[in-house]
């Protein structure tokens, strides 16, 4: 199975560029995987697809204002640094810009000075390289780091994004918890807390789990050979609470539908762990890799946005739905004019 096979024409209008104001206001494409048939809602008529007993699986990430802009201590030359995760300490992965001028034992500066210091706010030092631009980075600081992430830091927006988000928030979940993602987990940034309220009053379960997005979001593959690409992990959790609704949505026959892909994959790898038994609470990395020929032992059903051609994301839904009625279903959602990736419309798998 080569990458090629997940590949289609988008034109480059589609990708859309802003959120929309109300957040329930997309589209939703409803794909029904058994048969291929489509049909073309509005996001609120998901409530017309979900049923008493289903167990909505939300992944209450929170991202971090990850994106830093700053200078090379002996040249002030400009560097560019989007966190991916905490490594330990103070030592984070980062992807760096340049990468062929940012090498072992760089040091980085971020932040004006503060006042009576001869420090800037903010210094890395560069303390290891790996692949794709990616490097270990000690951080040095006075205060709280998180603090000075949010007055120096800027969202990650996917580099496919060109305007500027004015509100933080819109990039975020309005379950959003638990801080450390470099992306966010975008098909549930068209819930609204009421909306999820309405769901819940229904009789939809709503089940928390957690997945940091990191440098899997961003890494394309670069094999031709899907079966030769391989993720990069990311860490994830799973509560008592979750656990026993994930336990209790088996025994009594309810689906569990997970939102977002983030979502999937940390619940096929609880699968994985935990197949022929109940499921623990546990937490850990995963670096699973869902495409088609896969076996799904928990998702039943997905939301999620349109995503990237040849990408991975495209990969996981085709293994759920066959990708052959993805593909298909992709290329109505253009001719309809769809709008596609982060801020874009949805699409539930049934």
């Amino acid at each position: 199975m080569n990458v090629s096979d997940f590949d289609f024409e988008l034109p480059e209008r589609l990708i859309a560029q802003t959120p929309l104001a109300d957040r329930t206001s997309s589209r939703l494409l409803v794909l029904h995987k058994e048969t291929g048939e489509t049909e073309h809602r509005t996001f609120t008529d998901l409530r017309n697809y979900l049923r008493p007993g289903d167990t909505l699986v939300l992944n209450d990430t929170r991202v971090l204002p990850a994106r830093l802009y700053g200078v090379k201590s002996d040249t002030g030359a400009k560097v560019e640094l989007l966190l991916l995760k905490r490594v330990e300490g103070d030592v984070w992965e980062a992807l760096v810009r340049p990468g062929k001028k940012i090498r072992k034992g760089a040091v980085l500066h971020f932040g004006e000075t503060a006042e009576g210091s001869v420090k800037p706010l903010l210094t890395g030092i560069v303390e290891e390289e790996g692949d794709m631009g990616a490097r270990h980075i000690r951080f040095e600081y006075e205060g709280i780091f998180n603090e000075l992430l949010e007055r120096l830091g800027q969202m990650p927006l996917p580099p496919y994004i060109k305007e500027r988000l004015e509100d933080r928030e819109r990039y975020q979940t309005v379950y959003s918890k638990h801080e450390g993602s470099a992306a966010a987990p975008t098909a549930g940034l068209h819930f609204t807390e009421e909306f999820l309220e309405e769901l819940s009053r229904s009789g939809v379960r709503l089940c928390r789990i957690t997945l940091h997005v990191g440098l899997g979001t961003f890494r394309p593959v670069s094999v031709e050979d899907v079966s030769e690409h391989e993720m990069h992990s990311e860490w994830y959790s799973v509560s008592e609470e979750s656990a026993a609704m994930l336990n209790r949505a088996r025994e009594e026959g309810g689906r569990i539908v997970a939102v977002g892909t983030t979502s999937a994959r940390t619940l096929e790898t609880v699968g994985q762990r935990y197949e022929g038994s109940k499921i623990e609470a546990c937490s850990g990395w995963t670096d699973i890799f869902i495409y088609p020929g896969y076996r799904f032992r928990l998702v039943d059903a997905l939301l999620t946005n349109f995503h990237l051609p040849r990408s991975t994301l495209v990969m996981l839904v085709s293994a759920l739905a066959g990708r052959d009625n993805v593909l298909r279903a992709y290329r109505e959602a253009v001719e309809r004019e769809y709008r596609f990736f982060s801020f874009g419309d949805a699409m539930f798998i049934t």
